[in-house]
C-alpha cells in the first residue's frame, strides 16, 4: 500500500491575467474593463484587433473610466462578474 500525498498550495491552478482599460465605472463596486488583443490572421496573416468586455469586481471603488488596470480571474462574484482589478496600473 502507497499513501497518497495531497500538496495543498495557493499556486495550484494557473489564474488568467489580462490587462484592459476601463470603460464604464456606473455600477458600485464593478467596472467594466475592455482588453484589446491583436493576433495574426491565420490564412492572410493581417494584425487583427479584437476586443472583448469584462466585467470585473473593485472592493473600493478606487477606479474611473479610462485607468489601465490588471484583472486576474476569480471564483464567480455574481451572474457576470468572475474577474477582480488585481492592480491599477496607470491612472
Amino acid at each position: 500500500m502507497t499513501a497518497e500525498v495531497h500538496i495543498q498550495s495557493e499556486d495550484y491552478r494557473y489564474k488568467k491575467e489580462r490587462v484592459g482599460v476601463v470603460v464604464k465605472d456606473k455600477m458600485n463596486k464593478t467596472r467594466v474593463v475592455e482588453v484589446t488583443r491583436l493576433f495574426p490572421h491565420p490564412l492572410y496573416q493581417k494584425v487583427v484587433r479584437s476586443r472583448k468586455r469584462y466585467k470585473a469586481h473593485d472592493e473600493k471603488n478606487e477606479t474611473k473610466a479610462g485607468d489601465k488596470v490588471r484583472i486576474v480571474e476569480t471564483r464567480p462574484i455574481s451572474k457576470e462578474k468572475r474577474w477582480r482589478i488585481a492592480e491599477v496600473l496607470k491612472k
